[in-house]
This record gives C-alpha cells, sequence and structure tokens, in this order.
C-alpha cells in the first residue's frame, strides 16, 4: 500500500495505522460520508465496500491483515465497480472481497473476535472474494486518469448472502446531453462508506468513523471530461464524500430514473467543499466496462 496514513478517496494504510487498527485509530463515532446533511442507507443494496486481505510484512510466517479500504456499487449480478486506486500499489498476493452489509464495520469487528489470528476466515465472514480488474491505462494522466476497475465475483454466492438490484448505467455522454441548465437542476446522491469530514482536536485534525453506508445529496458544479464536479458545502444543504468513499457511486435522478453517473475519486483534502467523480458516460469509461456489463 501507499506510504500515506489516508489517502484521498480511498483508505490508504502504513505501518503505524494498518490493517484491523485503522478505524480503531481514527476515533470518533461509526459513521460515514459526513455528519452533515447525510443519513444511512440501508435500501441502497446495491452498493457495497471493497475488503482487502494483504500481507504488511512481506514474512509469510506473520498473518495477512484485512480491513475495508473504498467503496463501490454492483453493476450486474457478478461485477462490483470501483476506483482503480482502491486496487493498486498492494502487495503481491492482496485478496480482494466485496461485502453489501450495511456496517461492514461492526461485521469485521465481529469476526476478528470469532477468527483471532485468521485474517482470511475474517475476509469470508463478511464478504465475497473476487478478482480485480483495472483500467490498463490507469495512472493516465490529468486529462483522463482511467481511473476505474471492477471486482468480478462468483454471482451465485453473492446472491445467497445479499439480495440487490444492480445499479443503471447511463447512456454515452448523456450528462452532456443535459446542459448547464439541466444539470443545475438535476439531483444527485452520494453514497458510501467512508470517513466524516476534517475535525480538530488535541491531536491535530482527524478523520473520525466509517465503515457504515450513508447516503448525502449533492449539487451540480461543473462538468468537463472526464469529471463531473459535485458541492458538498453544508448552508446549501449539501453533504459529500469523504476517505474511504472512492469508488462509491454517484446517483443523478434523469428522466425518473436513479442513474450511477460517476464514481468518487477525489476532492479538497478536509471534505468540505467538492467531490470530483469520474464519469462513466465518457467514452474511455464505456470502453473499459464494455467485456464486464451491458452498457445502455
Amino acid at each position: 500500500m501507499p506510504n500515506t496514513t489516508l489517502r484521498r478517496f480511498g483508505l490508504a494504510v502504513g505501518t503505524a495505522t494498518a490493517g484491523a487498527g485503522l478505524l480503531a485509530a481514527l476515533a470518533g463515532p461509526a459513521a460515514a460520508i459526513n455528519s452533515y446533511n447525510s443519513q444511512p442507507a440501508p435500501e441502497r443494496t446495491e452498493v457495497g465496500a471493497l475488503v482487502v486481505q494483504w500481507d504488511d510484512d512481506g514474512s509469510p510466517a506473520t498473518p495477512d491483515r484485512v480491513d475495508w479500504m473504498c467503496s463501490g456499487t454492483m453493476v450486474d449480478r457478478d461485477t462490483f465497480l470501483t476506483a482503480a486506486h482502491c486496487t493498486s500499489d498492494w502487495p503481491a498476493g492482496a485478496r480482494y472481497y466485496v461485502s453489501l452489509g450495511q456496517d461492514v464495520q461492526s461485521a469485521l469487528d465481529a469476526a476478528a473476535a470469532a477468527h483471532p489470528g485468521d485474517p482470511a476466515a475474517v475476509a469470508s465472514a463478511v464478504a465475497v472474494e473476487g478478482v480485480a480488474h483495472q483500467d490498463p491505462a490507469y495512472p493516465g494522466p490529468a486529462a483522463d486518469p482511467h481511473d476505474i476497475a471492477v471486482i468480478q465475483l462468483p454471482a451465485r454466492a453473492v446472491a445467497a448472502r445479499w439480495t440487490f438490484t444492480p445499479a443503471a448505467l447511463p447512456t454515452a455522454g448523456q450528462l452532456d446531453g443535459l446542459g448547464p441548465q439541466g444539470l443545475n437542476v438535476t439531483s444527485f446522491q452520494v453514497v458510501g462508506y467512508g470517513t466524516q469530514e476534517a475535525q480538530r482536536g488535541p491531536g491535530g485534525q482527524t478523520h473520525p468513523g466509517g465503515g457504515v453506508r450513508l447516503k448525502a445529496p449533492v449539487t451540480f458544479n461543473a462538468l468537463n471530461a472526464p469529471w463531473v464536479r459535485l458541492a458538498m458545502t453544508a448552508p446549501q444543504g449539501n453533504g459529500g464524500a469523504c476517505y474511504g468513499d472512492s469508488g462509491g457511486p454517484n446517483f443523478a435522478e434523469i428522466g425518473g430514473r436513479s442513474l450511477l453517473v460517476a464514481t468518487t475519486i477525489t476532492g479538497d483534502g478536509p471534505c468540505y467543499a467538492t467531490n470530483v467523480s469520474y464519469r462513466l458516460d465518457s467514452p474511455a469509461a464505456r470502453a473499459f466496462l464494455a467485456p464486464f456489463v451491458a452498457l445502455p
């Protein structure tokens, strides 16, 4: 994993706060997205958490670590869409799992107590293992970083645990077709398992919480290829995304349908202003997704 303790917006761990200790180190109540204008999202059963099992010291004699790291969405019965930076830079042998549970952190805590010293059993208790595929062009230039990935899962194993309706994807260039006026009146919603906005304390700035699926309204700010920027400003009634929400969905109500139009990638460090999300109606995103899911 990268050396930083928190990676915008995926959780990244260093040796000081790795694995199951990461969320404990971020002191505070269990919550996701941010603490303002957000609420639980038990109905968004297509939205899940990416759980990763990995070895952090290169020694096969010591147990691997396991924790949730990012968010994502089921776009068909066996395909979980997330961000490429969530599946990159892990040690060799890292294993990827998906949980569609509402409170993945509590599930991991319970599994760790039931299976001490057995991270594989912990991961399997809360999630289904799959195979990661990321855009081969990642990391691309700022003009298009190709920050998109999927986890291919065994459909029967997923269906045996959870009931969900896969998210609907947009048509090619659908956001462009709305125009500025149409985008300004479109309702957007961000969903994920990430931490809260920055809070100051005696030890400095922290991002508490994480591991519980929440949702929050966001409003249109700007559109370009490949990004849609969404405002997270509290006075306007918005919520927003933060660390651990990477790969998670940004839904838009278009034509009476809830469409998964973008995935959370980055934004301002304190998690107060803007969610910068990778468009799924762009040529590059659609080219990557085409082998894995039927596109509209």
